[in-house]
């Protein structure tokens, strides 16, 4: 049985089709998404899709192969832009944004399938994702100016310390192709945190990981949302890791929405157990 426990959470009405934690109830949702669509030639992927955040809220967003929760994410990151719909980051509309400008404001992600520098060290895949804080020019750093250091030196510091969520720091000098799966998962997770997201997105964290590091990603994504302050949104098949950690879970397929609410009230879902299981056949 799981070490870890989920806190009780009430899930209360925002003025949308949505629902939040009501500890972030006197907040602005750090995302609201509205109508949001995509099509592709004649292919709807995904389809009047709604959804708030919390500012402290873990959400999970799950469904069958094929549903479109990567479609969404690749929305909400701007990787594909809309056909139709809204998404508002920290109040402000995302239209017209692309990646890098969406992921200043305050989204960040990790990917299905892990995308690291994977012949640099795991130190520079970290400072990669610090560019958002790095505060030197070009020519600083071309001519080693004074201020290039002092930046270099914050940074260094910095990427230790998100190194240290995970218990990586001593691994700063290894090659990151050289990691062990589950850790390039966690560093995958630590160059996210490094761009300094309001909402990181987890695309199938635990993929590849045992029981017992399903339990201690489990207790390191409650860690970064207690110590950071922000919102995760993950989506994910583990559905131990789905029902012991998200607060808010919405379920997707055939790109619509058929259902939210807490794991709970997933769980005894007709359509949430149909959509997995398939429909009971009526006996003759």
């Amino acid at each position: 049985m799981s070490r870890f426990q989920r806190e009780p959470v009430k899930l209360v009405p925002v003025p949308s089709p949505n629902f939040i934690p009501e500890r972030d109830v006197d907040k602005t949702p750090i995302l609201e998404v509205s109508h949001l669509g995509i099509d592709f030639g004649g292919l709807t992927a995904v389809d009047d899709f709604n959804m708030a955040i919390g500012r402290t809220e873990i959400a999970g967003l799950i469904g069958p192969n094929g549903a479109g929760k990567t479609t969404v994410f690749n929305l909400l990151t701007k990787v594909y832009q809309p056909t139709r719909g809204t998404i508002m980051l920290d109040g402000r509309d995302t239209a017209g944004m692309n990646t890098i400008q969406v992921n200043k404001l305050g989204i960040a992600r990790t990917f299905q399938n892990i995308r690291l520098f994977k012949a640099l060290s795991v130190m520079d895949n970290v400072l990669i994702g610090l560019h958002n804080e790095m505060d030197y020019h070009l020519p600083s750093a071309v001519f080693r100016f004074p201020s290039y250091w002092r930046s270099e030196k914050i940074a260094k510091g910095r990427a230790l310390e998100l190194l240290s969520i995970f218990d990586m720091q001593d691994l700063a000098d290894a090659k990151a192709g050289s990691l062990p799966y589950g850790a390039q998962r966690r560093l995958e997770i630590v160059r996210a945190l490094g761009t300094n997201p309001s909402l990181l997105l987890l695309d199938e964290p635990a993929a590849g990981m045992n029981p017992s590091e399903t339990t201690e990603l489990m207790e390191n994504i409650q860690k970064i949302r207690d110590t950071f302050k922000i919102a995760i949104m993950l989506i994910e098949h583990d559905m131990s890791l789905v029902m012991g950690i998200c607060e808010g879970i919405g379920v997707l397929n055939y790109g619509k929405v058929i259902a939210k609410g807490t794991p709970e009230d997933i769980q005894s879902n007709p359509q949430v157990i149909e959509a997995y299981l398939g429909k009971k056949k009526e006996a003759n």
